[in-house]
């Protein structure tokens, strides 16, 4: 069985999609940039855990080197690695902007392109999924620079669905409000969740289903499932 490998697989979203991958007995393999108490839960659980730091280019490319010297072919490619970083946080914007293209633009677009002899080697069809974000179409005034670069992860996935059809079918997920952060106030969460009609925060479990989704359709591509209970009509 050919296994997923998962970007940034050792929080949040791209935690609990592989731990429910693990369960379905399908083989993962996550990336991760720090050690942290989940990879070792995930190695124990049988995932092959792979450090790589896509700020570093070299990285990425052992990454890519290492997976084809290990594996004949991939099920999927999850893009969920991901930084958070903001202007009111940063002096230095051009490398701020950098930074948020290198990590959601320039690694999955390296990946994809060293990696897609393998996903056309599955014996069936597979995926690419790039984990965007809501703000990929409104913009952040808060976030530009991750805005953007959100944007045009979105984008690759336009160009790498027409490139690889109809063998690999490529498509976003675009969340909103799926998870709180543990220091996040009652006060944050009470006007956050006001910003859906839905008016909840549902969990990574949401995230979950709808990678299980989109592997199980014959026919979505080039797509983004939007994630935000309804947030775009308020």
């Amino acid at each position: 069985m050919s296994p997923v490998l998962i970007t940034g697989g050792a929080q949040r979203l791209g935690l609990a999609m592989a731990e429910a991958l693990l369960e379905q007995g399908n083989p993962v393999i996550i990336t991760y940039r720090t050690e942290k108490p989940s990879v070792a839960a995930l190695a124990a659980k049988g995932a092959e855990v792979l450090q790589c730091d896509f700020a570093d280019n070299d990285a990425i490319t052992d990454l890519i080197n290492t997976v084809k010297q290990k594996h004949t072919a991939l099920r999927a490619i999850i893009h969920n690695a991901s930084d958070w970083d903001q202007e009111s946080d940063n002096s230095d914007y051009a490398g701020l902007l950098a930074k948020m293209m290198q990590v959601h633009v320039s690694a999955p677009y390296q990946i994809n392109l060293g990696l897609q002899d393998l996903l056309l080697k599955h014996e069936s069809v597979a995926d690419i999924l790039h984990m965007t974000d809501y703000v990929q179409v409104k913009g952040s005034k808060k976030h530009i620079a991750y805005a953007a670069s959100k944007a045009a992860l979105h984008n690759l996935t336009l160009s790498f669905s027409a490139l690889l059809a109809p063998q690999v079918k490529v498509n976003s997920i675009a969340p909103a409000l799926l998870m709180f952060n543990d220091h996040d106030s009652d006060a944050y969460k009470a006007k956050a969740l006001k910003k859906s009609l839905l008016e909840i925060c549902p969990g990574a479990g949401e995230a979950v289903k709808a990678m299980q989704f989109l592997f199980a359709s014959d026919f979505v591509t080039g797509q983004t499932m939007h994630l935000d209970g309804g947030r775009h009509l308020k």
